[in-house]
C-alpha cells in the first residue's frame, strides 16, 4: 500500500497515491472517483499462468480518472514530470478535446502534476492547461515551466489522504464562482 512520508512521494507512484486517496474519499462519502483502465487487446496469453504476455493499445484512452464529488462531475489526468519543464507532448489532442467537452457539459476537468525534481504536486485547472495548449497550437512553446504554474494550487496531504486534491478542487470551484460573479457585475 502506498504511504505518504515527509520526503514526498518516494517509493510510490502518483497513481497509487491517488487511488488510495480516492478510496479514503469514498469511505468518507466525499466522492466516487474511478480509475479508467487503458483498453488493450491481448495478443499472446501464457496458458499456464493465464497472464497476458503481449498486447497493444486497442483504442485511445481519454483521461485517467472520472467520477463525481458531491454531485459535481470531474475528470482528470495524472502526470509525473522529472524536470521543471512539462512537455505538452505528454498530453494528447483527444484528451484535451475530451476535457474541453467535459467542461462544456458543466463538469470540472483538471490535471494532477507531480514534479519529481522538486517533490511537489499541483492541481492545474483545465483553463490553465488549455491556455498552454493553445499557445503551443499557435506556434509557441511546446511545454510549460514549473515557474509558469499557479503555485497557489499546490496539493497537500491530510492525515490519511496522501494526495488531497479535493481541497484544490474547492479552490477551483470558488475561483470559477468569483469569475462568474464578476461577469454578472459587468452586465
Amino acid at each position: 500500500m502506498a504511504t505518504w512520508n515527509s520526503r514526498g512521494l518516494r517509493g510510490s507512484s502518483l497513481e497509487e497515491l491517488i487511488n488510495y486517496s480516492n478510496e479514503v474519499y469514498l469511505e468518507e462519502g466525499l466522492a466516487l472517483i474511478q480509475k479508467i483502465p487503458t483498453p488493450i487487446k491481448p495478443i499472446t496469453i501464457d496458458k499456464q499462468t493465464r497472464h497476458i504476455t503481449l498486447a497493444y493499445f486497442d483504442q485511445k484512452s481519454t483521461v485517467d480518472y472520472i467520477g463525481a464529488v458531491q454531485g459535481i462531475p470531474i475528470c482528470f489526468d495524472a502526470k509525473e514530470c522529472a524536470k521543471e519543464t512539462f512537455p505538452l507532448a505528454n498530453l494528447h489532442e483527444h484528451q484535451v478535446a475530451f476535457m474541453r467537452e467535459f467542461e462544456r457539459q458543466e463538469g470540472i476537468a483538471f490535471l494532477v502534476i507531480y514534479y519529481t525534481a522538486v517533490e511537489e504536486c499541483y492541481y492545474m485547472p483545465f483553463a490553465d492547461m488549455e491556455r498552454f495548449w493553445l499557445r503551443m497550437k499557435a506556434g509557441g512553446r511546446k511545454s510549460f515551466t514549473y515557474q509558469e504554474i499557479d503555485k497557489t494550487y499546490r496539493i497537500g496531504h491530510r492525515s490519511n489522504v496522501p494526495i488531497h486534491y479535493l481541497a484544490m478542487l474547492q479552490k477551483d470551484l470558488n475561483n470559477r464562482e468569483n469569475q462568474t460573479d464578476k461577469k454578472r457585475e459587468k452586465l
